[in-house]
C-alpha cells in the first residue's frame, strides 16, 4: 500500500507537468523582457527596481542582478531601472510575440556605493528570494509564508543570541532553555530540533547557542519544508546566513559593554586579495557575568571566508567558523511539588554546585560553487562539515518537595558529533510555449555520527544523590562543594545516513496564475549503535535492534493568484513522513509519523513596495506525534531523550500576520502577531494515552512583536537614531500533558482517572528602548531592555525554570572604515 501511495503522487506530479505544458498552446500570446543590472565595477546589482510604468508592471533584480518580466503584450514600452537614492535610467524596448527581448543596464555607482544606498532603501521582503529556498523565486510568487531578519535589525537591537533575532519572527518562539546551555524554539506548535536549524543551508547543531551578532541575516521558512530538506518537523526551518567577502576594502570594529560586566569586542574586515579573490574575517569575544548568581560565560567566535571568481560564470565561496563557549549550567529556580513556581525565590537565586561546567567547541567548514551555464540554467553545489564537542558536569532537574527540600543529583556527559552534508541544485528558468517554468532539480546527502560517553560518578549514595539543599531556606542544610571523581565507562557511536532526490517547478501560466508542484524521495538509514566498554576494553554485544530504514515521498502542490502585481493570494498542500529517531521503551525503532499541512494566505506590497503586509492561515495534522517517553519499561521515570513513544494524533491550527517596511527614508519597522492551537485530536483513551483536546506543552497560543527605528536624515540632529521594541509571549502549558490511568480491579471492573502533571505559565510582555547617534564613520548605540522589569519564566517540563532577564543596559560603539 505504501508503494501504491508513493506511485500515485509521482504520477500526479508528472501529469501535472504535462498538462500545464500542453496548456501553452491555448494560452494568450505574449513576449517577455529579461536582462541583468551591474554596477560600474562589474558587480551584480541586486534589489534594483525594473518597471514598465505605462502598464504598471515590474520586478526587482535577484541577488545576481538578473531580472525577467514575462506575459507582456507585443509593443514598444519605456523600461525604467531605478533604486532608492539613485537617478533612474530609462530606455525604449520593443516586445515581440513569443520572444524574449534582452536589455542590460550598467549603473554608474560601484557595488560599495550601491550597498550604502540599499541599506536605507525600501526593499520589499516579498521581492527578495531567500537563500534557503534553493532557487531565486520571489517570495510573493511562492505559496508559503517566509520571514527574513536582516543585519540592520540585528545591529539595531544589538542581538547576541539566536533567540534575540527569532523573537522578531511571529509564530516562532523560544520555548525552553534547558539548563541555559541551549535554546529550543517552537513554531506552529512543533519543536524545532537539530534538523530544523541551518547555517548557510547546511544543518547545524542545536545543542549550542549560536553567535548572532555577526550574522548577515536569518531566514525562516514557515510550515513544511520537507520537500527541500527532508527530515524536518513541520513548524519551520531556520537558516543563519553568515557575512560574505566583498571586492572593496572596508570593515568595522566595535566594542559592546553592558550590565553584569558584559564585555564584547567585535571586528569585521573585508576586501580583495587579487582581482578575482576576496576575503572577509569576522570575529568576536564575549566575557560576561549574569543576573543569576555565580553564572558566568566566556565565548570566542571567528568566521573567515574567501570568494573566488573563476571567470565570468563561476564563483567559489569557502566559509568557516569556529566557536568555543564555556558557560555555567543553570537550571533556574525549579518547581515545588512538581507544579508550583515559587514567587518567594529570587530571580538571581542559584542552586547548582560552584564547580559545574558546560564546555562547548564547534567548527564548521562550507564550500559553495555557483556556476551559470547561460541565462536559463544555473548550478549550485554545497558541501559542509561540522564538528561539535560538549563536555558537561552539573546537577540536574530541580524538582523540590513542597517544603523546598531537594536531593541534588549529578549528570556527567561528553558528546561529540561529526556532520557531513552535500547538495547539488540545478536551476532552470525557461519557457515552453507561453508558460514560464522556474525549475529546481536536486539531490542532497548527509552522514551524521553521534558519539556519547557514559560515566560512573564516585562518592554518591545508593540513590545517586550528591547532597540535599532547600531552595526556600538555603541555611537548612550544608551543601557539598567538592567535585566528585568520574570514570568513563562506555562510548556509544550512532551513525545516520540520509539521501534525498527532489524536483520542484513553478509554472507561470500567466502573470496572474501560477502553480507550484514538487515531490521528494527520501531514504534514511540508522544502523545499530556501536558500544565500547572501557572497563573491559571490548565492544559490547549487539543489541536486539536492527538497522532501521525510512523511505518516503514528500509531495507538495500550491496555487498562486495575483489579481494585480502587488497582491498575491495562495493556497498549498504538502504531505511528508517524519522519521522518528530514538527507540521505544523496549528498545525497538519507532515508526515514522505522517503529516498533512494545508496553508493559505495573502501577500501584499503597498505604497510602492514600502510596506509588506502578509496574512497566513494553516492546519497541520500529525498522524502520531513522537514524544520523549514519560516512563521506562520498568515503570521508572525516564530521563533519556532518546527513549520515545508515539502519543496520538495532533492538530495544529493557526493564523499569522506579518508587517514589514520602510515608510520614509530612515524609518523602518516590523511587526507581527500569531495564534496557534496545537492539541491532541485523537488518542486511544487507554492506559497512558493523552487527553484529547488538551494543548501541547511549551508552545504559546499567542505571540506578538513590534519594532520601529527612526534615524533623522536632514535636521541639525542628522544621525540621531531612536528605537522602540515590544515582544509578547502568551500563556503556555508546562510540565507534561495529562494522561489516562486505567486500572483493573480484582472484580474485573476498571477504575479510570487522569494523571495530571500539567501547569500553566502566564504570558508576559517586555519593552526595549534604544538611542544612538552616528557621525560620519563613528556610531554609538545604547539599549535599555525590559524597561518595566517584567518577571516571568522559560520552563522546560517542570525542572528547568529559568527567569527571563531583568531590566539591563547594553551599549555598542562602532567605527567603520
Amino acid at each position: 500500500m505504501q508503494y501504491i501511495y508513493k506511485l500515485k503522487w509521482l504520477v500526479c506530479f508528472v501529469l501535472l507537468h504535462v498538462a500545464l505544458s500542453a496548456a501553452a498552446d491555448t494560452a494568450g500570446k505574449t513576449g517577455s523582457i529579461s536582462g541583468k543590472v551591474t554596477t560600474s565595477d562589474g558587480q551584480p546589482a541586486s534589489f534594483v527596481t525594473i518597471a514598465l510604468p505605462e502598464i504598471n508592471r515590474g520586478t526587482v533584480t535577484a541577488e545576481d542582478g538578473s531580472f525577467t518580466i514575462s506575459g507582456i503584450k507585443p509593443g514598444t514600452y519605456a523600461l525604467r531601472c531605478s533604486s532608492v537614492g539613485l537617478e533612474p535610467r530609462e530606455t525604449s524596448v520593443t516586445v515581440e510575440l513569443d520572444k524574449t527581448t534582452r536589455i542590460d543596464f550598467t549603473l554608474n555607482e560601484s557595488a560599495a556605493q550601491l550597498s550604502e544606498v540599499v541599506v536605507t532603501g525600501a526593499r520589499s521582503i516579498n521581492r527578495k528570494p531567500v537563500e534557503m529556498g534553493k532557487i531565486a523565486i520571489n517570495p510573493i510568487d511562492m505559496p508559503q509564508s517566509m520571514a527574513v531578519i536582516g543585519s540592520e535589525v540585528i545591529a539595531n537591537q544589538q542581538a547576541s543570541k539566536l533567540s534575540d533575532v527569532i523573537k522578531n519572527v511571529n509564530g516562532v518562539s523560544l520555548g525552553t532553555t534547558r539548563g541555559s546551555t541551549s535554546e529550543t524554539f517552537f513554531a506552529r506548535g512543533y519543536n524545532l530540533g537539530a534538523n530544523n536549524i541551518m547555517k548557510n543551508g547546511a544543518r547545524s547543531n542545536s545543542a549550542v547557542i549560536p553567535e548572532a551578532s555577526t550574522l548577515e541575516r536569518v531566514e525562516v521558512l514557515k510550515g513544511s519544508a520537507a520537500l527541500l530538506y527532508g527530515n524536518v518537523s513541520s513548524g519551520a526551518v531556520i537558516n543563519m546566513v553568515t557575512k560574505q567577502p566583498k571586492f572593496n576594502y572596508g570593515g568595522e570594529v566595535s566594542m559592546r559593554v553592558g550590565s553584569y560586566n558584559l564585555y564584547k569586542p567585535m571586528a569585521d574586515v573585508y576586501g580583495p586579495i587579487t582581482k578575482n579573490l576576496a576575503f572577509r574575517v569576522v570575529g568576536t569575544y564575549e566575557n560576561a557575568e549574569s543576573y543569576r548568581n555565580s553564572v558566568e560565560s566566556e565565548r570566542f567566535y571567528v568566521n573567515p571566508s574567501l570568494l573566488y571568481k573563476l571567470g565570468a560564470k563561476t564563483e567559489i565561496l569557502v566559509q568557516g567558523d569556529y566557536m568555543t563557549h564555556d558557560f555555567t549550567p543553570d537550571f533556574g529556580i525549579g518547581t515545588l511539588d512538581g507544579k508550583t513556581i515559587s514567587k518567594d525565590i529570587s530571580r538571581s537565586a542559584f542552586f547548582n554546585t560552584p564547580w559545574a561546567y558546560n564546555e562547548v567547541e564547534q567548527a564548521t567548514t562550507t564550500a559553495t560553487i555557483n556556476h551559470t551555464f547561460n541565462d536559463t540554467w544555473k548550478l549550485n553545489v554545497v558541501g559542509s562539515y561540522q564538528a561539535f564537542d560538549r563536555n558537561y558536569f552539573s546537577t540536574e532537574r530541580i524538582q523540590a518537595d513542597a517544603d523546598g527540600d531537594w536531593g541534588r543529583k549529578l549528570t556527567r556527559s561528553k558528546i561529540g558529533e561529526d556532520y557531513y552534508t552535500g547538495q547539488v541544485n540545478l536551476n532552470g528558468d525557461f519557457k515552453i510555449g507561453s508558460i514560464r517554468h522556474q525549475l529546481l532539480v536536486g539531490v542532497d546527502a548527509e552522514q551524521y555520527k553521534n558519539i556519547s560517553h557514559v560515566f560512573k560518578i564516585e562518592s554518591l549514595d545508593k540513590s545517586g544523590v550528591y547532597d540535599s539543599i532547600n531552595i526556600l531556606n538555603p541555611g537548612k542544610f550544608t551543601a557539598r562543594t567538592d567535585e566528585p571523581v568520574t570514570n568513563m565507562s562506555t562510548r556509544s557511536e550512532v551513525p545516520t545516513q540520509r539521501i534525498g532526490f527532489y524536483a520542484q517547478n513553478l509554472f507561470s501560466l500567466s502573470e496572474k496564475f501560477k502553480v507550484l508542484g514538487g515531490i521528494r524521495w527520501s531514504v534514511q538509514r540508522v544502523p545499530v549503535a556501536d558500544v565500547y566498554s572501557f572497563e573491559t576494553d571490548t565492544k559490547a554485544p549487539a543489541s536486539n535492534t536492527k538497522t532501521k530504514y525510512d523511505r518516503a515521498f514528500s509531495p507538495r502542490i500550491g496555487l498562486v493568484y495575483q489579481p494585480v502585481s502587488f497582491i498575491s493570494i495562495f493556497s498549498s498542500y504538502s504531505n511528508n513522513f517524519t522519521p522518528n529517531t530514538g527507540t521505544d521503551v523496549n528498545g525497538q525503532a519507532i515508526q515514522a509519523s505522517i503529516i498533512d499541512q494545508y496553508e493559505a494566505g495573502i501577500k501584499t506590497d503597498l505604497f510602492q513596495d514600502k510596506l509588506s503586509a502578509n496574512v497566513t492561515v494553516y492546519r497541520i495534522k500529525n498522524s502520531n506525534l513522537a514524544q520523549m517517553a514519560q516512563f521506562k519499561a520498568d515503570g521508572t521515570v525516564n530521563s533519556d531523550a532518546n527513549i520515545k513513544e508515539l502519543t496520538g494524533e495532533t492538530t495544529s491550527d493557526g493564523v499569522e500576520l506579518d508587517l514589514n517596511g520602510t515608510l520614509d527614508n530612515g524609518l523602518t519597522f516590523l511587526a507581527g502577531y500569531s495564534y496557534n492551537d496545537m492539541r491532541y485530536s485523537k488518542t486511544s483513551g487507554l492506559n497512558g494515552s493523552y487527553l484529547e483536546g488538551e494543548r501541547l506543552v511549551s508552545s504559546p497560543a499567542h505571540t506578538a512583536n513590534g519594532s520601529v527605528f527612526y534615524t533623522l536624515q536632514s535636521t541639525a540632529l542628522k544621525g540621531l537614531k531612536v528605537g522602540l521594541s515590544g515582544f509578547y509571549t502568551g500563556e503556555r502549558n508546562a510540565g507534561w500533558n495529562t494522561t489516562h490511568v486505567v486500572k483493573k480491579n480484582d472484580d474485573g471492573t476498571e477504575t479510570r482517572s487522569l494523571n495530571e502533571r500539567l501547569f500553566k505559565v502566564d504570558g508576559f510582555t517586555t519593552f526595549d528602548v534604544s538611542l544612538g547617534y552616528t557621525y560620519k564613520k563613528l556610531s554609538l548605540l545604547g539599549k535599555l531592555s525590559n524597561i518595566t522589569n517584567e518577571l516571568n519564566y522559560y520552563v522546560h517540563e517542570n525542572y528547568s525554570v529559568n527567569p527571563i532577564p531583568p531590566r539591563q543596559f547594553v551599549s555598542t560603539v562602532s567605527y567603520k572604515f
